[in-house]
């Protein structure tokens, strides 16, 4: 199975994250979902939400709210929008602002574990994020004096190093020979997955991950460091701000 394909529908967002408006055939529709031969919709994972956006077909637009996961794509249209019959050609957008905001949010995570990982050599434990806001769980038995200060001027300086994010698909042998690549307590690559996409901080942090990012750090704009939480015995919450 090729990484790009879910179903019937062909992935376009996993190899050119900036890819905002393409077109497409619908496959199958209904009130509940649209199935289309190929989609730049992220459907969400890895704590970032699915993408928002519209298709515009014989004169008509049809908002797309969500996108759902199942045997196939299906992209969620707004309660009471018209729905495109089988077999209609559709030009789609995805929202710019959105994704753009959590491309920049899921980086800014990325930094963050890997700042984290290399200084305290701590696990994630879970992860959420909503456009230009998110929180990591870490696992993480004493907080340090400072804590907070250090891991924002650390994930700041990894922003103004403007270093480069690459993207790339390896054998799941290949990829899990790669030393810390899965970053979370748990490894939630599920075991049928042989090809594993990977995003590369050169020179910080490489994890296996599935979502869409910028290219590079400086691209994130900066990071504050809003809140850190005990959650329980060893682990705590870090909440951040991603601003320009």
């Amino acid at each position: 199975m090729t990484t790009d394909l879910h179903g019937r529908t062909q992935r376009l967002e996993l190899s050119d994250q900036g890819l905002r408006d393409f077109e497409a055939v619908v496959l199958d529709a209904t009130p509940e979902g649209i199935v289309v031969n190929r989609s730049a919709f992220y459907p969400g994972g890895g704590g970032q939400p699915a993408d928002h956006g519209v298709l515009i077909w014989q004169g008509v637009e049809t908002r797309v709210v969500g996108v759902r996961k199942g045997d196939d794509l299906y992209l969620i249209p707004a309660e009471g929008d018209p729905i495109p019959p089988v077999g209609t050609v559709v030009r789609a957008a995805v929202e710019d602002e959105r994704r753009s905001a959590l491309m920049r949010t899921h980086s800014g995570l990325h930094v963050l574990c890997g700042v984290v990982f290399r200084d305290f050599r701590c696990p994630v434990t879970g992860g959420n994020m909503e456009p230009l806001t998110a929180r990591m769980d870490f696992n993480l038995p004493e907080v340090p004096p400072g804590f907070k200060e250090l891991v924002e001027d650390a994930c700041n300086a990894e922003i103004i190093a403007d270093r480069r994010i690459d993207v790339r698909v390896l054998p799941r042998d290949e990829a899990f020979a790669i030393p810390d690549i899965i970053r979370t307590a748990t490894n939630l690559v599920p075991p049928e997955v042989e090809d594993v996409r990977v995003v590369d901080i050169v020179g910080l942090d490489t994890q296996a991950d599935g979502g869409t990012h910028v290219a590079s750090t400086k691209q994130i704009g900066r990071i504050k460091v809003t809140k850190v939480e005990s959650k329980g015995r060893g682990f705590r919450r870090l909440r951040i701000a991603i601003s320009d």
